[in-house]
């Protein structure tokens, strides 16, 4: 099988697809698995509806694309038998209202997500993702070449630091095959060069990405504001209402999401994985490790 043998329909000209006619309940096999991965390289986002997963088939579909990390650096897993799903809780602070990569504040952010709908709110509640190459090439030439050379700090603590200090006791996940004590802020280049693909990423995000390196505060700001802003255009997104069953798998290494807080205090539950990844590289030139 290959990618011209999915049912792809395409959501917007960049990014997004709708996937017809594929069972994520059964193993699938090596070549189906190839058929996503080179679809999710060109469409970035992929959805599956209609899926009937458990936990466990969750976990198998998402363990054939790739190797699975710990639920969250943080956050422990569903259960005792499925620490790898990460549970987002409306009920429990599992709401995420800003565009956001999953998991840039450590070296090595996750690969991709494979996100799942388990109680939707009677409205409301959908995804935006957003694509990050198409917004790198809507900077002018100029900009580009300064944001290849760029570094950005990326800071998970307003998030997460109260969670691992209170209510983790100050130990958290084993993440990168370390035990997460802390969580000091990493360094990724503001362009990601694609490792499959080659292309290039404005790998910033308004969720974690704090500051540039070695500019002053008031540089710094005004570039992020000018780096969000071409994120957060309409134009590059794709937004996705969700309906039960659901199954979204995205490319962590050339998006970001946003989960629309418009459903009040009506309960919405999602299940995400994580595919381990690999540590972001710039055009010609390696993260340094802060």
């Amino acid at each position: 099988m290959t990618t011209t043998t999915l049912a792809l329909e395409p959501l917007t000209v960049t990014i997004g697809a709708r996937v017809a006619g594929v069972d994520l309940t059964a193993q699938p096999a090596p070549e189906l698995v190839a058929a996503i991965r080179s679809a999710l390289l060109e469409r970035k986002m992929l959805v599956f509806p209609g899926q009937r997963l458990t936990p466990s088939s969750h976990r198998a579909f998402a363990a054939a694309l790739g190797e699975l990390t710990p639920a969250h650096p943080v956050v422990p897993g569903l259960d005792a038998e499925h620490p790898e799903i990460y549970v987002l809780d409306s009920g429990d602070g599992g709401k995420a209202p800003v565009w956001h990569t999953d998991v840039t504040f450590t070296r090595t952010p996750p690969l991709g997500s494979v996100l799942r709908a388990v109680s939707l709110p009677p409205a409301g509640g959908d995804t935006c993702w957003t694509d990050l190459e198409a917004a790198y090439l809507s900077l002018s030439p100029q900009l580009r070449r300064l944001a290849d050379e760029l570094e950005a700090l990326h800071d998970g603590r307003d998030d997460f630091e109260e969670y691992l200090r209170v209510r983790r006791s100050g130990e958290g996940n084993v993440w990168e095959g370390e035990l997460v004590r802390s969580l000091d802020p990493v360094v990724h280049p503001v362009v990601r060069v694609h490792p499959e693909t080659g292309r290039r990423s404005l790998f910033v995000n308004p969720g974690f990405t704090t500051r540039l390196v070695d500019l002053t505060e008031t540089e710094s700001r005004a570039l992020l504001g000018v780096f969000f802003a071409a994120i957060g255009r309409p134009e590059h997104s794709v937004r996705h209402r969700w309906t039960p069953g659901d199954v979204v798998v995205w490319d962590n290494r050339s998006t970001a999401h946003y989960a629309v807080d418009d459903y009040g205090d009506q309960q919405r539950v999602m299940h995400r994985i994580t595919i381990r990844g690999d540590r972001p590289v710039g055009p010609g030139v390696t993260a340094s490790p802060r």
